[in-house]
């Protein structure tokens, strides 16, 4: 028999709860009692003189102006209130259903709360919109006082409920909250001044000094100064996730401090998402608004409009986020709480955002809960509540659901006498089914979101469950109805929440399939979905989360030692065969770690590792090539196996040194990490820098980049103004190539300005070739450059003859490339660059044995790494000397020897040094350069010029 009846009203709750009408109408002057009370049990046994405890049940007292009310007897403390709630309304005559304001009701009260909010009272209050007000008082110049917008709009929970009634559609648009504020502050004019077209407010008339006095005593001495890390996702999808470091001083404003790293003057122009994560949360983003941001302040309350925001979306925020945010962000936990009028703070590491952005998944959420990021997977089955490990299914579920803000998950549970699951058993092959009666009573009291009537639970019932999922707007996302038979309440419930979290993780892999395979997925699972609706409310805040897609962080192939996703390679099994081997349906336990290493096994960095995991075999509990390993084993033997990359969300969520797991994943080594916090500004800026110099001394119109790699030195030079009207790179890597092209596409065509620093470009070309290779096209440049942070990727393509940049060659290849430029390509100038291995004493500090020892001795004697486990070598200033003096004699140049980081007369010298060539002048070297034969040996991957269309191949 299938219960039903309550479906409706879980899904459609009254705006406001008994509690809340009555905080709204009688404030602090209504008061709640909660007690403990025992009542007689049935002990089932006659004349049984022992006492039975019965159930622990709570009834409330609630104490108004006027009378007293009491509740009958709940399980829980809030239903006893709002009961008792509930109760005090109907004496009072106001119905739920009739007596919830009306939007007109709703602004007049909007209007009073903020009028309230910026009242001598609220300052002294215990609120965490107060302690915003406390600290805007500390804030100095125009800002002064002034209180952001974005503040009151997150701070203040009466307010957005307010917002709500007036426009439904607030829910969905949260920003929609800022113009009913501000349009209530614009009809406040004696108490509050707001200027048209700006996100901030403040009194009219400053607060007394008695009252300011009384505020600031609330608060408890706090440190000098308070740090806290947090991350810059810039909006662009080329640049990198990086942390960023916030330091507040304690008369300072951590808003103010958020807008100088978005570059702001004014931080009441910051606007803030709703959290992220948990609702008590202080997660959030913050992000810049347009100087004038479009606020609809028309008359029409019910119909205010979400006005376009017209900057670019930060795709990487909003998937996360769930709201659409714009330009570049900060994610960060920070802020004031209910708890005290302190500043609450927590760092937000490169992991944790790693770990947010895979929890956007169901698989995401068990492998985090197992605390078993590459090893686990959502299991396929749910077999027994003792087998199953981490987080269970229907806590998955509700967890998906609160991530993208629908309702909670309802459950329609059929019970089905034992006559009748006996026959339908047969009818499918299944086994008869029987479970004790007073268990699923007991679940059912337990969980009140399962719609199921304890009374039709009989002896020998069986069951199965029916989900729906429902957005806050309460239209019917999905629905999943499996036709089988379970014995237990529970196991039905989670068997079929467990359909769904398949569902979502198989469809959300492949949101662009075909419609005859969607169709075909959803049969599999018995799913039902609303394809538009769940497009609208799930699939577009994944539009770019990639956690599932299996890719490389550039270029690199590095090896697993472990386990992931593909099948595994070079399996090595030890010890002795015991006999005792796992079969489907045991609960294993087993010692793993996994770690990544190059090829070669060069390197090797450990990511995960756990001393003791348990997981059922045959349920898919695990990565498939981890399962099928362990499947050829014995109780205790080992094994090492090889595999492929997984996504490399995973591994950076995993990973126990995140610096050195993205050294491995990036062409940024650990040492170049090290040279940005040691160098300011950074080493790859100075040899910018210095490029430009030589730029305008020798005022070159033509520039080639040799090792151009994905373009980091040519894009850096658009911006800077120069004499420069034609830039060309040459690589070996189409996929840097690639990527090149596409940053110098949007600095050259999408900045047309004519006043922007590349204006005077007129041509750009990138060439697919190697620099030992001979192209007449690069011959007679004004300035060529080889500088060895703009190098390509070492393993994006095999190491032999065609490796650009020095470092990364032999030592003979990297003579023939001075060679070849020299005396075939002959620009005017060539600009390389090199690491000098004397400095690598200094970046690799923490190898020294003595800080007492003389340093010229320790130079000498300290025996460096290289600065990247791929260079062939390393100089030392002389090494790098002799070379570049041999070349200029042989090819009728002079160098002169100079760096970036450090001194030329301090040991241990530059941390980059470099040889600037100029080629000595004859009149037949002209000659000869323009009588050379014509030799294309490159191919164009990209060709822009400002006078037509860019040409792509």
């Amino acid at each position: 028999m299938e219960t039903g009846g309550s479906l409706v009203q879980a899904i459609r709750k009254p705006t406001l709860t008994p509690k809340a009408i009555i905080h709204q109408k009688f404030g602090s002057k209504a008061s709640y009692t909660v007690e403990e009370v025992e009542e007689p049990t049935q002990n089932g046994c006659p004349g049984l003189a022992i006492l039975q405890k019965g159930p622990c049940l709570y009834r409330c007292s609630l104490e108004l102006p006027d009378f007293t009310v009491v509740s009958g007897s709940f399980k829980k403390k809030k239903d006893a209130e709002q009961s008792a709630a509930q109760i005090a309304l109907e004496k009072l005559g106001i119905n739920l259903s009739s007596d919830n304001p009306t939007a007109e009701e709703a602004w007049r009260e909007l209007i009073a709360r903020v009028k309230y909010i910026f009242s001598n009272e609220f300052l002294s209050a215990l609120h965490p919109l107060s302690s915003h007000f406390k600290a805007a008082l500390r804030r100095v110049g125009d800002l002064n006082a002034s209180v952001p917008a974005s503040v009151i709009a997150i701070c203040d929970g009466k307010l957005n409920n307010l917002c709500k009634i007036i426009n439904p559609t607030v829910e969905s648009h949260p920003l929609l909250v800022l113009s009913y504020i501000m349009r209530a502050a614009a009809g406040l004019p004696e108490l509050v001044v707001s200027a048209e077209g700006q996100l901030s407010i403040w009194r009219k008339d400053p607060y007394p000094p008695n009252v300011i006095e009384s505020s600031i005593s609330q608060q408890s001495d706090v440190a000098e100064s308070i740090t806290t890390m947090a991350i810059y996702i810039p909006c662009s999808p080329e640049k990198a996730v990086e942390p960023v470091i916030l330091k507040i001083s304690s008369t300072g404003y951590y808003l103010d401090v958020i807008g100088q790293i978005l570059g702001l003057s004014d931080a009441n122009l910051i606007l803030i998402s709703r959290t992220i994560g948990k609702a008590s949360s202080e997660t959030r983003f913050y992000f810049a608004a347009p100087k004038s941001y479009p606020l609809d302040m028309s008359s029409d309350l019910l119909n205010a409009k979400v006005v376009p925001f017209g900057g670019p979306l930060n795709a990487k925020a909003s998937s996360l986020c769930g709201q659409d945010i714009y330009g570049d962000s900060i994610l960060a936990s920070i802020g004031y709480t209910w708890k005290g009028q302190d500043i609450f703070h927590e760092d937000v590491t490169l992991q944790s955002y790693y770990r947010m952005l895979i929890s956007k998944i169901p698989s995401g959420v068990y492998k985090l809960s197992r605390e078993a990021i590459l090893a686990a997977e959502l299991p396929l089955t749910f077999t027994t509540k003792t087998n199953w490990k981490g987080s269970f299914p229907r806590e998955i579920l509700s967890s998906f659901c609160r991530q993208y803000r629908l309702l909670e998950p309802v459950f329609c549970v059929s019970s089905i006498p034992l006559k009748a699951s006996s026959e339908l058993s047969r009818s499918n092959n299944k086994p008869e089914v029987s479970e004790s009666a007073e268990q699923e009573r007991e679940y059912a009291n337990e969980n009140e979101s399962v719609d199921v009537d304890p009374k039709l639970v009989v002896l020998g019932s069986s069951f199965t469950c029916e989900v729906k999922i429902y957005s806050k707007c309460q239209d019917l996302i999905l629905e999943c109805a499996p036709n089988v038979l379970y014995k237990k309440q529970n196991d039905a419930v989670q068997s079929a929440s467990l359909k769904v979290l398949s569902w979502l993780n198989a469809y959300l892999k492949d949101i662009y399939t075909s419609l005859e395979k969607e169709k075909q997925l959803a049969n599999v699972f018995d799913i039902k979905f609303y394809r538009q609706i769940f497009f609208k409310e799930v699939v577009k805040c994944l539009s770019v989360c990639n956690c599932q897609h299996n890719e490389t962080l550039g270029g690199k192939e590095p090896e697993l030692n472990g386990v992931v996703e593909n099948d595994a390679s070079y399996i090595n099994i030890e010890g002795a065969d015991s006999g005792l081997c796992p079969s489907n349906g045991s609960l294993l336990c087993v010692c793993y770690s996994v770690s990544l290493v190059t090829k070669g096994e060069l390197q090797k960095e450990l990511l995960e590792s756990i001393e003791e995991f348990e997981f059922e075999m045959g349920t898919g509990a695990v990565i498939p090539c981890l399962e099928a390993v362990v499947s050829q084993m014995s109780v205790g033997q080992s094994a090492c196996f090889y595999t492929e990359l997984p996504p490399e969300d995973l591994v950076l969520a995993a990973a126990k040194d995140l610096a050195n797991a993205l050294a491995f994943l990036t062409s940024q080594p650990p040492e170049d990490r090290m040279e940005q916090a040691l160098f300011n500004p950074p080493l790859s800026k100075q040899r910018v820098e210095y490029a430009v110099q030589h730029i305008k001394e020798f005022c070159a119109t033509s520039l080639v980049d040799f090792g151009c790699g994905s373009g980091s030195l040519l894009e850096s030079l658009l911006e800077y103004p120069t004499s420069l009207e034609t830039i060309a790179g040459v690589d070996i890597s189409q996929k840097s190539l690639s990527r090149a092209a596409k940053v110098l596409h949007s600095k050259l065509v999408m900045k047309s300005d004519f006043d922007a620093p590349c204006r005077s470009i007129k041509s750009a070309i990138l060439f697919d070739g190697s620099i030992t290779d001979f192209d007449s096209r690069l011959c007679g440049f004004d300035l060529a450059t080889c500088l060895e942070v703009f190098r390509t990727n070492p393993f994006s393509e095999p190491l032999h003859a065609k490796t650009l940049v020095i470092e990364h060659m032999e030592e003979e290849q990297a003579s023939l490339f001075g060679d070849i430029v020299l005396s075939s390509f002959r620009p005017r100038i060539l600009i390389v660059s090199t690491p000098n291995y004397e400095y690598n004493v200094v970046l690799q500090k923490s190898n020294l044995t003595s800080h007492e020892d003389d340093p010229e001795e320790k130079i000498q004697s300290q025996s460096c790494k290289f600065r990247n486990h791929d260079h062939k070598f390393e100089w030392t200033r002389e090494q790098f000397q002799h070379w570049a003096s041999e070349l200029a004699v042989r090819h009728k140049y002079r160098v002169e020897f100079s760096g970036v980081g450090g001194a030329v007369d301090l040991e241990p010298g530059f941390a980059s040094q470099i040889a600037v060539f100029r080629r000595v002048f004859l009149p037949e070297d002209d000659d000869g350069l323009k009588d050379e034969n014509s030799v294309c040996q490159y191919k164009v991957i990209w060709e822009w010029n400002r006078s037509r269309p860019p040409l792509t191949n």
